[in-house]
C-alpha cells in the first residue's frame, strides 16, 4: 500500500510540474531552456538528498548497457510532448500518449521485457486495462469535448490527414517510450541498489542531452532580452519531476512496470484536475466536472481489475 500511495503522490508531483515548466518556459522564450532547468535543478536537488541521506552506490555483475538509457527516454517524451500539442491539440496531446504508457505497460509485463518480472495477460487483466482506458476518455475525451471540438474546427488545411495521423502514432510511441523509461529506471535502481541514485543518472543524462539540445536549437542558453522578474516557484518544477522518477525506481521492481505506471498515470489526472480547479501556479481555473471524477473512478476500478488479474 505504501508503494501505490507513493506512486499516486508522485504522479500528482509531476502533474504539477507542467504549468510551472509552462511559465518559466514562456518566460525564458523556450520551452527547452525550461527543460534544461528543469533537469538541471532536479539533478541538484537529488545530489544534495543522496549525499544527506549517506546512501551509496554498489554496481556489481554485468549489466545489459540499456540500463544506462532512461534518461534519453526522458528527454524524447519530454521533446514529442512539446512538439505533439501545437500538431494534434492539448487533449489528443494527452490521451494517445496515455495509450501508449498503458500498451508498453501491459507487454512489459506479459513479456518480460528489460528483464521486468514476467505476469501472464489474463481476461481479467485485459478486461482491467479497457476500463482503464475508458475512464481516461470519460475524464479527457468527454468531459472536454467542448474543447475537443474547438480542437478540431481549427483549420489544419496545412496539415494533410495522413500527416495528422503521423503525429498521434507518434504520441502512441511517445507513451511507450515513457513506459520503457520507467520501467528501465527501476531495473538500474536495482543494479545501483539506489533509487535515488538511479534517479541521478536518468537527470544527469537527462541533463547533458537537454544541454546540447538548448545550444543547437536556440544557439544561447539564455534569452537576449532580459528575463522579467519570476517567482520563485518557477524553479522548483525539476524537484517535482525527480520526486516522480525516485517513485517509479523504488516502485517498479515491486510492483512490476505495468502496474506503476498505470497507478503513477492516475496520480498524474487526478492532480492535474487539482491544479486546474484551484488554479495552483497562477494556471486557468476550471472547475472540476462529474464526469471527471466518474473518468477517475472507472481507472480505478479498472486498476483494481489489473491488480486482481
Amino acid at each position: 500500500m505504501l508503494y501505490i500511495v507513493g506512486l499516486l503522490l508522485g504522479g500528482v508531483a509531476l502533474a504539477n510540474q507542467s504549468p510551472i515548466n509552462a511559465r518559466l518556459g514562456a518566460a525564458l522564450k523556450s520551452p527547452f531552456r525550461s527543460s534544461l532547468v528543469s533537469f538541471t535543478v532536479g539533478f541538484v536537488f537529488l545530489v544534495a538528498v543522496f549525499l544527506v541521506s549517506g546512501q551509496y552506490v554498489t554496481l556489481t555483475g554485468q549489466h545489459p548497457w540499456w540500463i544506462w538509457t532512461p534518461g534519453i527516454f526522458g528527454v524524447v517524451y519530454l521533446t514529442s510532448n512539446i512538439l505533439l500539442f501545437p500538431k494534434i491539440g492539448a487533449i489528443q496531446a494527452i490521451v494517445f500518449p496515455i495509450v501508449g504508457q498503458v500498451l508498453m505497460g501491459l507487454m512489459i509485463d506479459t513479456f518480460g521485457w528489460f528483464a521486468a518480472k514476467q505476469l501472464p495477460m489474463t481476461l481479467t487483466k485485459a478486461g482491467g486495462a479497457a476500463l482503464l482506458l475508458f475512464g481516461v476518455y470519460v475524464a479527457v475525451v468527454w468531459a472536454n469535448r467542448r474543447e475537443l471540438d474547438r480542437e478540431n474546427a481549427i483549420d489544419k488545411s496545412e496539415e494533410s490527414a495522413l500527416e495528422l495521423n503521423a503525429w498521434r502514432v507518434w504520441g502512441v510511441i511517445a507513451g511507450a517510450v515513457s513506459s520503457a523509461q520507467q520501467a528501465i529506471a527501476g531495473k538500474l535502481a536495482v543494479a545501483l541498489g539506489s533509487a535515488i541514485g538511479a534517479a541521478i543518472v536518468s537527470f544527469g543524462v537527462g541533463m547533458l542531452i537537454i544541454f546540447l539540445v538548448v545550444l543547437l536549437r536556440d544557439k544561447r542558453l539564455m534569452p537576449t532580452k532580459p528575463v522579467p522578474s519570476q517567482p520563485k516557484w518557477v524553479y522548483i518544477g525539476g524537484i517535482l519531476g525527480s520526486i516522480f522518477v525516485v517513485a517509479m525506481a523504488v516502485s517498479v521492481p515491486v510492483l512490476g512496470a505495468g502496474f506503476a505506471v498505470m497507478i503513477g498515470l492516475i496520480g498524474a489526472l487526478a492532480g492535474s484536475m487539482a491544479v486546474s480547479h484551484f488554479g495552483w501556479w497562477q494556471s486557468p481555473r476550471q472547475a472540476v466536472s462529474w464526469l471527471k471524477v466518474i473518468g477517475i473512478i472507472v481507472m480505478a476500478v479498472g486498476l483494481a481489475f489489473i491488480k486482481l488479474g
